[in-house]
């Protein structure tokens, strides 16, 4: 997702996955993409957005210590069982430095305790510089899918 190589190593700040609040808002909402990634993810404003309006919405902001990183969406139906990662981000700024990588080991840890959790799926948006290495180097391999424009790819829990 970054023009640096990712570390492989694990980032030295501490790396949750936090509520965004009426005071945590803002920053979030100031986190961005690189240029060249922004045809790949939604603004974090759309998402939180639709999150509200979605009933199958889980989100949260994803933190390296006190500072604000990213962002992840996950649309969640217990009752299929189906989760999937909606929306996926981590600001410009912040890239290279590992974060990316342990927020989405964290999110995956937090799906494989969903009710039922047998795949996780995600999708991304074909062209160059999208995060398909990324996704692969975890684990997520493509199913030969598309849904609207976007090749769908799924990780076996």
């Amino acid at each position: 997702m970054s023009d640096h190589q990712a570390n492989p190593e694990t980032p030295s700040a501490k790396v949750t996955l936090q509520e965004i609040t009426e005071q945590t808002v803002g920053a979030i909402l100031r986190l961005e993409v690189a240029d060249h990634q922004k045809n790949f993810v939604a603004s974090n404003a759309v998402s939180i957005a639709q999150a509200y309006f979605s009933k199958n919405a889980w989100f949260r902001a994803i933190y390296a210590d006190e500072t604000p990183v990213g962002f992840v969406m996950l649309y969640v139906d217990e009752t299929k069982p189906e989760y999937v990662l909606w929306r996926y981000m981590i600001d410009r700024q912040q890239q290279g430095k590992g974060y990316g990588r342990q927020a989405l080991l964290k999110i995956i840890e937090h799906v494989r305790g969903l009710p039922g959790a047998q795949e996780f799926f995600l999708s991304y948006v074909p062209g160059e510089g999208n995060p398909l290495p990324f996704y692969q180097k975890l684990g997520f391999v493509e199913t030969g899918d598309w849904d609207e424009g976007e090749k769908i790819m799924k990780l076996t829990l």
